[in-house]
């Protein structure tokens, strides 16, 4: 007999991305995509007053504590806790890594800044660190592939 697969509710999921440095990586994605670098501060307040978190896993980032080895943007529409700042939606959290990043990547982002917009966001984001690595141009269409400062593939259509 088999068995009927029940609708299954939409899974919350963020993307994570390994990173040498990741509040780095956390600027220079926010100002890609416009999206805001979460603020745990209150959250690591608390977990520092309660004794579950040590000092020496925090730094001081844009004037308030983060987590010193992981950090996250979201879309600033999307919904938030406001006690620990994490993000209810569209995110990207990076995590520290030891080692550089060295293959390909498996999964990519695709940027989609709008009809006839593609030149000016490829410069845009020059300007905040990105190289473009090559320009494609065939039959399924045209894109720039480009690198974040540490080397992440992505795609501009």
């Amino acid at each position: 007999m088999t068995q009927t697969p029940t609708s299954a509710a939409p899974v919350h999921w963020k993307l994570v991305i390994d990173a040498v440095d990741p509040h780095a990586q956390a600027d220079f994605w926010a100002a890609a995509l416009g999206y805001a670098v979460e603020d745990n501060s209150a959250l690591i307040g608390k977990l520092l007053g309660a004794g579950a978190l040590p000092e020496e896993l925090t730094v001081e980032f844009h004037g308030r504590r983060a987590f010193r080895d992981l950090i996250a943007v979201r879309h600033p529409d999307d919904p938030h806790e406001e006690e620990s700042g994490t993000g209810l939606g569209r995110r990207l959290l990076f995590q520290r890594v030891p080692e550089a990043k060295t293959v390909k990547n498996r999964l990519h982002l695709d940027l989609h800044p709008g009809e006839g917009r593609r030149e000016e966001e490829v410069a845009r984001l020059e300007r905040l660190g990105a190289k473009v690595l090559r320009r494609v141009d065939g039959p399924s269409g045209s894109w720039v592939v480009m690198s974040d400062p540490e080397g992440n593939e992505y795609c501009v259509h």
